[in-house]
């Protein structure tokens, strides 16, 4: 008998098996003022068939509810764009706001949850103004600033990870640090989950939900795929470098690309030739910024 939980074919119009994050980004982007349950899920997981079930029951009796399956590790980018760690795993927005997290399988909070924001009308439209929020320590805005910006400066290649490269603490840090070792990189390293103000404060600084961040002279260069997407388009290469695009310069590195990916910001950053994967990841964070937690 499969552990897959029923999908739109064979069940409710309003739930969705998710297969690549086209299909999600363009999903949730539907109906902005919708409730939707992401369903976070794997097939070898005992737990996630019971939550299946459960899911696919409140799918049925909530039809205003968009329900969207995901199998945490085929669809890694949507996984960890949520900051998914384990399964089963449920994010409850509307629209690209998040409104709860359960973990578990804890059907009781999961089914309370969906049955408070369905009843709940829509927040009101926000205003132009952006709220001004009080800083998480007793550091202002621009003392964390300044100390992020110096870690990031510590040596001319800085990784921003999950835990140590000796001890990483989520598979993505523990792939990346492989490689930048194994392609002879001499990096220094920052454990993110020692430090929450940097840890939320790089996502805001560098404009990048997620972990790991790859460093070089002080700017983001991006995170696994990036890594992942230069070897593969450059391997063999003897000459092992990264051209920068803000000036041209070129560093050592352990790889050579002829266009560095970065994160497009309009007001200050040049723009760049991207490609079609990276455009989607773009796509992807672009969403998920605003559904972290703050």
């Amino acid at each position: 008998m499969s552990n897959a939980p029923p999908n739109a074919l064979n069940a409710n119009a309003n739930l969705i098996p998710i297969t690549s994050v086209e299909q999600f980004q363009a999903t949730l982007s539907s109906d902005l003022t919708r409730i939707s349950l992401i369903n976070f899920w794997a097939p070898w997981a005992a737990p996630c068939t019971q939550m299946n079930a459960v899911v696919a029951e409140l799918a049925k009796k909530h039809p205003a509810l968009l329900v969207l399956n995901v199998e945490a590790e085929e669809q890694a980018d949507i996984a960890e764009s949520f900051d998914v760690e384990a399964v089963p795993s449920f994010v409850v927005l509307r629209g690209h706001t998040l409104l709860a997290r359960i973990s578990g399988a804890d059907a009781p909070a999961l089914t309370q949850a969906i049955a408070k924001h369905l009843s709940a009308p829509p927040a009101p439209a926000p205003s132009n103004k952006t709220p001004t929020q009080q800083p998480p320590s007793n550091e202002t805005p621009e003392e964390l600033e300044k100390r992020m910006r110096g870690l990031m400066n510590q040596r001319r290649v800085v990784l921003f990870m999950k835990g140590t490269p000796e001890e990483p603490r989520c598979g993505f840090s523990r792939k990346i640090s492989t490689l930048l070792r194994e392609h002879a990189v001499d990096f220094a390293h920052f454990d993110i989950l020692s430090d929450e103000d940097v840890r939320q404060g790089l996502k805001k600084l560098n404009d990048w939900p997620t972990f790991p961040q790859l460093i070089v002279d002080g700017e983001l260069v991006g995170g696994l795929d990036i890594v992942q997407e230069m070897i593969a388009s450059h391997k063999g290469d003897s000459v092992a470098r990264i051209r920068l695009l803000d000036n041209g310069r070129e560093i050592p590195f352990g790889l050579r690309v002829t266009r560095a990916p970065t994160v497009a910001r309009p007001d200050h950053m040049k723009v760049a030739q991207i490609d079609q994967k990276f455009s989607r990841i773009i796509m992807l964070h672009g969403m998920a910024l605003q559904c972290l937690k703050s």
